[in-house]
C-alpha cells in the first residue's frame, strides 16, 4: 500500500492555515493503523477557521503494515513531541487533539509536557482495552513469540468502524502484533499517569463504538486531574467519528475549546 491519500498534506509537520506567533495552534494525532486521512476533514475545518494545524503521519503508518511492525510507541510519541516542540518554538499555544490511540498519545503529551499543552480534545480515546488477548501481547513480545522481521504475526484489521454510508477510513488490513504490543504497554503508562493531566479537556465519545470500549472514556473522565472537563456523546457515529455523521461536532468542540482558552 502506498502513502495514503491525505497524508502528504499534513505529514511534513508544516502548519496549515496562516496563524501568527502567540496564536493558538492545534496538533492532531491519528489512530493505530490509520493515517492523517482519517482526521483530514477535522484539520481542514480548523485551518479554515484561521488556526494553524499540524497533522503528522506517525512512523510506520500510511505505508505498509510490514513497516509498521518495525515501529512502536516510542517512535509515535517521539514524532509528536518533535511537532509539539516546533509549534512551541514559533510561539504558539498548542491544543492537542487525538482519535483512538491518538487520544492516548495526546494524554501522554499533556502529562509529560504540561507547560506546552494548553488543552486537549479526545475522540474515543484508547486508554483501556478490555480484550484479554491484548493484555498478553507485551509478555509474548518479550518471549519472542510475536514473530521477527519478515515473519511478523498479525491479527485482523481494526480500522473502518464508520456508520456513515460511503465514508471510508484508509487503514491497514492487518495488525502487526509487535506494534500492537508496544501500544498496549504505552497505554498502560497513560492510564497510570492520568492524574498528571491538568489541562482543560473535551472528550467526545460515540454511543456505539466497536473498537474501543466505553470504559476507556469513563476511565479518562474519572482519573484526569483536570478541573475543566467536558463530555459530549456522539449518538450517530461509530469509532471513527472524525469521518462520521458527527464530524462537524468534533470540529465545533475544538473551536469552542480554543475560544475559551
Amino acid at each position: 500500500m502506498g502513502v495514503l491519500a491525505g497524508a502528504e498534506a499534513f505529514s511534513s509537520g508544516a502548519a496549515a492555515g496562516a496563524g501568527t506567533a502567540g496564536a493558538p495552534a492545534v496538533l492532531l494525532c491519528h489512530g493505530f493503523t490509520g493515517s492523517p486521512q482519517g482526521l483530514r476533514g477535522w484539520a481542514q475545518d480548523l485551518a479554515a477557521a484561521g488556526l494553524s494545524v499540524c497533522l503528522p503521519r506517525l512512523p510506520g503508518h500510511g505505508t505498509s503494515w510490514q513497516e509498521m511492525a518495525r515501529t512502536g510507541w516510542a517512535d509515535w510519541l517521539g514524532a509528536l513531541e518533535a511537532e509539539l516542540e516546533q509549534l512551541r518554538s514559533r510561539g504558539h499555544r498548542v491544543v492537542v487533539g487525538g482519535l483512538s490511540m491518538g487520544g492516548g498519545l495526546a494524554l501522554r503529551l499533556a502529562a509529560d509536557h504540561p507547560a506546552d499543552v494548553a488543552g486537549l480534545v479526545l475522540v474515543n480515546p484508547a486508554v483501556r482495552l478490555e480484550d484479554p488477548r491484548l493484555a498478553a501481547l507485551p509478555l509474548l513480545r518479550r518471549l519472542g513469540l510475536l514473530g521477527r522481521p519478515g515473519r511478523e504475526r498479525t491479527a485482523p484489521a481494526v480500522g473502518g468502524d464508520v456508520a456513515k454510508p460511503g465514508a471510508v477510513e484508509l487503514a491497514y488490513d492487518r495488525v502487526p502484533l509487535r506494534a500492537a504490543a508496544s501500544m498496549v504497554e504505552g497505554l498502560r503508562g497513560v492510564a497510570r499517569d492520568l492524574p498528571l493531566v491538568h489541562q482543560p479537556l473535551v472528550l467526545l465519545r460515540s454511543a456505539a463504538d466497536h473498537v474501543v470500549p466505553a470504559s476507556s472514556s469513563a476511565l479518562v473522565l474519572e482519573r484526569v486531574g483536570s478541573a475543566d472537563v467536558r463530555e459530549e456523546v456522539l449518538e450517530r457515529s461509530y469509532h471513527v467519528a472524525t469521518l462520521d455523521h458527527d464530524a462537524a461536532r468534533v470540529s465545533a468542540a475544538t473551536l469552542d475549546l480554543v475560544g475559551r482558552l
